[in-house]
């Protein structure tokens, strides 16, 4: 797994995932939303950690810096 996803992007998706799950823990995303939050919340901080996005290698899209 090559790196694609650099440090702004990482920034935005870790901000993202914050707001997500403070929506949902505010209880302003309940139910089936809330559940999908906070899985897309997961998906988008493991993607972060890891610096690699499955999407944007299908994409070809890259926004790590060499």
């Amino acid at each position: 797994m090559k790196a694609n996803v650099g440090t702004v992007d990482k920034g935005i998706r870790l901000t993202l995932a914050g707001v997500l799950i403070i929506l949902y823990f505010t209880k302003v995303l309940t139910g089936t939303p809330g559940l999908v939050g906070l899985v897309v919340a997961g998906l988008l901080v493991f993607t972060s950690l890891v610096k690699f996005c499955p999407a944007y290698t299908l994409f070809g899209i890259n926004t790590c810096k060499r």
